[in-house]
């Protein structure tokens, strides 16, 4: 079966690929593994100047890698342009701390000398989405060759061109042609590469489906996996917040990347004194967003990256409008060619629906009244999921609470939850365990020696 890129604007097929025989894939195992025996033995300095280089392509090329993204998974151009930019920021961030963050740790002991080395593992799988598709590919990759692995990914079916695009950019940096390489493969093909004894680690960010398979595989081969499983983050809102300002970031944290991101506010818990103030500012910017070609300047919310996720996104919206929930703005596909979906403000949900939990991966927020900090926090904990959370308040003392009891792999005051080469991310429940990004990152896939000596 050919691996196809789709032009979600128009729903048609722009490019196929072949899939890699079983020959081809063992080729490319085995060089990994090659590769790995002599890039473990390079210096920081000389991984850095490559990562500095793939970092120079990524601003150089912005735009280029821009449109391949926009083609193949539909995000507003402007979004993409920036998704590139960020790469080169996690390119620099590594190549400058990669060093440091692996140095010996000393362990103070009187009776010898004690430290902790930090050495790569060898090929390192990633499992990534279309949702970023240079981004996510990015902060694995990144950390994993400044530690001296080498990396294989197994990109999402509709991506083939920017996982291509993402190799031939790391090897025209300097890096080995072993070092990083994409794999057009089937997902029915992982399990036996994550089987493979050359592979050494597997990490994934994709559904909780997916996440239990490769975890279950990964487990009965006694490797490390890293799962980032996604999330039904709150962004919750209290008297003090400023309202206006408020909602125009709350828009902001639920649309962009056309309503498909993990980190993305999705469920949005205001405080009764201010709920209808926000409602209806809420309501008004909704109204305002421009859907359409995302090439356009002037486009705010592009296609869904595929059909299916207009058919997904509408079954739970009418169930939801059928049980009682109340339509604020939208509620709808739009008719004509490409996977279009209004953007929608769902509120008065009855308590038990399903979407109440569930991760919706498009332009729709859910909005719920709460009396007070108490009732928000419940009901914000009320998911499986906890990748990210928002609380907005001037309060100090509801800002601390905020970060105390909302259960969530980070939490952000008064900001749009974002990530960020230093922070780590990742998060608990169903939204996945292991860290990307910041130190925590780069230490997931590698051995932490202990070392004494006496005498």
């Amino acid at each position: 079966m050919p691996i196809a890129s789709t032009n979600p604007t128009t729903g048609e097929i722009v490019q196929t690929f072949t899939e890699l025989t079983g020959e081809e894939l063992e080729l490319k195992l085995t060089l990994a593994a090659e590769t790995f025996e002599k890039h473990r033995g390079s210096s920081f300095v000389d991984r850095a100047g490559k990562m500095l280089r793939a970092a120079e392509i990524f601003e150089a090329e912005q735009d280029r890698l821009a449109r391949l993204m926009t083609l193949e998974m539909g995000k507003p151009l402007r979004q993409a342009r920036a998704e590139a930019a960020k790469c080169a920021t996690a390119c620099r961030y590594y190549a400058a701390h990669a060093e440091g963050f692996l140095a010996d740790e000393v362990i103070p002991d009187a009776e010898g000398r004690c430290f902790v080395r930090f050495e790569p593992l060898g090929a390192i799988l990633a499992i990534m989405p279309w949702n970023y598709p240079f981004w996510q590919v990015v902060r694995f990759i990144a950390p994993t060759l400044m530690a001296g692995n080498v990396g294989l990914l197994k990109h999402a079916g509709n991506v083939p061109q920017c996982g291509l695009a993402l190799e031939e950019l790391f090897l025209r940096a300097g890096f080995s042609p072993g070092c990083f390489q994409y794999l057009a493969i089937a997902s029915a093909t992982v399990q036996g590469v994550i089987e493979d004894p050359r592979v050494k680690a597997v990490t994934l960010t994709g559904s909780v489906p997916a996440g239990s398979s490769v975890a279950a595989v990964a487990g009965r081969e006694i490797k490390r996996t890293v799962l980032e499983l996604g999330g039904s983050d709150p962004f919750v809102v209290l008297p003090s917040a400023p309202v206006v300002a408020t909602v125009e970031q709350a828009v902001k944290a639920r649309v962009q990347n056309n309503g498909q991101s993990c980190i993305a506010a999705k469920r949005f818990i205001v405080h009764d004194a201010i709920y209808e103030e926000f409602e209806k500012h809420f309501a008004e910017a909704f109204k305002q967003l421009r859907v359409g070609d995302p090439f356009l300047p002037e486009t705010d919310i592009g296609p869904l990256a595929q059909a299916q996720a207009v058919e997904t996104i509408d079954k739970l919206v009418r169930a939801a409008i059928q049980a009682g929930a109340r339509v604020v703005v939208g509620g709808k596909p739009l008719p004509g060619p490409g996977y279009f979906y209004q953007p929608t403000i769902l509120a008065d949900i009855p308590l038990g629906h399903p979407i109440r939990e569930e991760e919706i991966f498009g332009p729709v927020a859910l909005l719920f009244r709460v009396r007070d900090l108490d009732e928000a926090i419940v009901l914000a904990n009320s998911t499986p999921f906890g990748l990210g959370a928002s609380i907005w308040t001037q309060n100090q003392a509801e800002q601390q609470r905020g970060i105390r009891e909302l259960q969530a792999g980070q939490v952000f005051v008064n900001e749009m939850v974002s990530s960020h080469p230093a922070l780590p991310f990742g998060g608990i429940g169903k939204s996945g365990y292991g860290r990307e990004l910041g130190r925590a990152g780069i230490l997931e896939f590698v051995n932490a020696k202990s070392v004494r000596i006496s005498g």
